[in-house]
């Protein structure tokens, strides 16, 4: 007998739209609030029919979608922990099937459908590993039907995500995070340039829930193989790449210890390996013959995998790694990075700012790898990029709807172009590359092999270049310091000296809507970018992903004229307002609120925002464009202080390089400077 499915008080918040402060209110205030059923004294759990219930009694169960739907499904099966695994043939089958051949199955009786689910897998559970043996139980029936339903009406992936959501808990415990979308794209761009021929074989020995190999496979290559040590991330990830129409093979199993693929060389290897693990094997494989630099140190688990990605390679092959910042400096690997150079194995090492992925508050590295060809002529440098600073000489608002990290916010069209523009010149001319300043550097090898053999890019990057001529420096930072004048000026005005006046003794309080409402009454369209999506102004612009779950500057934008007719990225949702009836600025700036983005996303080290849970107040169109000019001179604010921030920071840099590098000399005490 199946037990009663749970929620905590945070799950509750999630449900019902609130935060976990109202939560707290109701279980303190309502004397009929469900009792605990479960958990512990300072984590209680609470029946979920009860709660529900309780929530629909008062009007606080607002309408869910089919992901919800499915969600509440697989927490009240409740039965086994291996739940959302054995639902992955069936997503299969389902996105296989026409649309009136999954109608039909979604419409069958209770009594039919878990057979009839049993017979649609058959074909298709030998491509999802460990699940060879598995029966859908009569008892099932509604779990089954929601999950069609979910495949129907929101796609295969978002019902692979949801599926995710209770099989990858806690697995970021041991490194093992997905690797967000935009640096697998990246990664999966470094490995030819654009017109070129896309590897046909790519490999990811740590594949996760196969994040890096779709980008892959979106790219132009035809087989793909991966391997990870955790069976639903495995099975996740044969059926995301089932659905690519590419010849793929995913195992279960370590990857150092036990290789499902002795044997394979490809043209390509994709990996964010697991990292800080100290049982890897070092003492069993001591001898192992893929140790082409050393033995790693037990410590040196990263280094154990990049020679693994290695062993993986044809000759003239390339491999792009994921890796934490210590493998570039640990001495306990300086005798392998110091071999890795010398074989001129190591072609880049690429810092990415922290946020853009777990752990957020650390940079990550990546490291371009190519397998040395026997013919070939070694590398004479390495190119170090850092485009963790961004670039004032090309200020303005980032053209995307990007999520606001821990740390930064990071314009990621922006860097991803300028890492890619770096690392193809530098591929096509390695020995005439000209430095970027403040980006990309190549240094010699033979620079490299010092008593640290230290391969941080920031070490390498030198942020502001010393001009030949003392006056071009100097004309340099007086066009800076210029810049930033004008800059503080415009924020100054910007900020404005009219009052913000309060509302009285206590907040407004609003009747809301769920964008779920908004979309039943016509007010709202929302549109993904499973087809090209042109934009048009006053769009509304929100990530599918966000790093942390929570609200800010970065989670919403309204498109303006500049982005009228170019196309919806990836990865996003639009959110088309009826302008006769809701104002952009003020919808984008409601949404964007802290409380509501927590509210209406879900997920661990994956965190997404369902759009149609996000709640707006309903006033008036002239009372919602007030707000909106006001969400409007606030987004003006910050775009302004993020250019005087930047200018600030570059003049600050430009004028210490000027004077440690003899160039300029301190202003006179008490004279006026330009």
């Amino acid at each position: 007998m199946p037990r009663p499915a749970q929620v905590t008080a945070a799950e509750i918040s999630r449900l019902a739209g609130v935060t976990r402060a109202t939560v707290s209110n109701w279980r303190r205030r309502h004397p009929d609030f469900p009792a605990p059923t479960g958990g512990t004294d300072t984590s209680p759990a609470y029946d979920l029919d009860a709660v529900q219930s309780w929530l629909a009694a008062r009007g606080q169960l607002p309408a869910t979608s089919p992901a919800d739907d499915l969600r509440t499904a697989v927490r009240a099966t409740g039965s086994s922990a291996t739940t959302p695994t054995r639902l992955l043939p069936l997503v299969l089958a389902a996105a296989r099937m026409s649309d009136d051949d999954l109608k039909q199955l979604v419409d069958l009786p209770d009594a039919q459908l878990p057979a009839r689910a049993q017979k649609a897998i058959e074909p298709h559970r030998a491509e999802i590993p460990g699940l060879a043996d598995l029966t859908y139980q009569s008892g099932e029936a509604p779990l089954l039907r929601a999950l069609l339903r979910c495949v129907a009406d929101e796609g295969t992936p978002r019902t692979v995500d949801v599926l995710a959501e209770g099989d990858l808990d806690g697995t970021g415990a041991n490194g093992l995070y997905d690797t967000p979308a935009p640096v697998a794209a990246l990664m999966a761009d470094l490995l030819t340039e654009p017109g070129m021929p896309y590897p046909a074989t790519v490999f990811d020995p740590a594949c996760g829930a196969g994040g890096l190999l779709v980008a892959a496979a979106a790219r132009g290559a035809q087989k793909l193989y991966g391997q990870d040590i955790v069976p639903a991330q495995a099975a996740q990830a044969a059926v995301r790449l089932a659905l690519q129409a590419v010849d793929t093979s995913v195992r279960v199993g370590d990857s150092i210890r036990a290789d499902a693929f002795p044997a394979l060389t490809a043209e390509a290897v994709l990996c964010a390996p697991p990292y800080g693990d100290r049982e890897w094997g070092h003492e069993e494989l001591a001898y192992d013959s893929r140790w082409l630099f050393g033995l790693p140190p037990k410590i040196e688990s990263e280094l154990a995998w990049l020679q693994h990605c290695l062993a993986h390679l044809d000759d003239g092959g390339r491999a792009v790694l994921l890796m934490p910042p210590a493998v570039a400096e640990r001495a306990s690997g300086r005798r392998i990075r110091a071999e890795i150079l010398r074989s001129g194995a190591l072609r880049a090492v690429i810092a990415l700012p922290p946020g853009v992925a777990q752990p957020l508050h650390v940079g990550l590295h990546l490291w371009l790898l190519e397998r040395p060809h026997p013919q070939a002529t070694l590398p004479l440098n390495v190119l170090f990029v850092d485009p963790a600073t961004p670039d004032p000489a090309t200020p303005g608002p980032a053209r995307d709807a990007r999520p606001t990290g821990k740390r930064v916010a990071v314009d990621w069209p922006a860097l991803h172009d300028s890492v890619l523009t770096a690392w193809h010149d530098y591929d096509r001319h390695p020995d005439n590359f000209d430095p970027v300043p403040g980006l990309a550097q190549a240094v010699p090898i033979i620079d490299l092999l010092d008593d640290t053999v230290d391969l941080t890019p920031a070490r390498h990057v030198r942020a502001t270049p010393v001009p030949a001529m003392p006056d071009e420096l100097a004309a340099m930072s007086y066009e800076l310091r210029s810049r930033l004048r004008r800059a503080a000026t415009g924020l100054f005005t910007l900020s404005g000296a009219e009052p913000w006046p309060p509302v009285g003794s206590a907040p407004l309080s609003w009747r809301t809507a769920s964008v779920a409402d908004l979309l039943r009454g016509d007010a709202l369209e929302l549109l993904r970018p499973q087809a090209e999506i042109e934009l048009r102004e006053g769009d509304v612009i929100l990530p599918d992903v966000l790093h942390d779950g929570t609200g800010g500057t970065g989670v919403t934008r309204v498109a303006d004229a500049h982005d009228a007719g170019s196309h919806l990225g990836r990865h996003l949702h639009l959110l088309r307002p009826d302008p006769a009836r809701l104002d952009p600025w003020f919808l984008a700036g409601f949404l964007a609120a802290e409380e509501n983005v927590s509210a209406a996303s879900s997920g661990t080290s994956v965190v997404r925002l369902d759009p149609r849970r996000l709640r707006v107040p309903l006033l008036p169109l002239a009372e919602q464009q007030r707000y909106g000019r006001a969400f409007r001179q606030l987004h003006a604010l910050r775009t302004a202080a993020d250019l005087a921030h930047r200018l600030a920071d570059e003049t600050a840099r430009t004028l210490a390089a000027g004077l440690t590098g003899g160039a300029l000399q301190p202003p006179d005490v008490g004279q006026p400077t330009s």
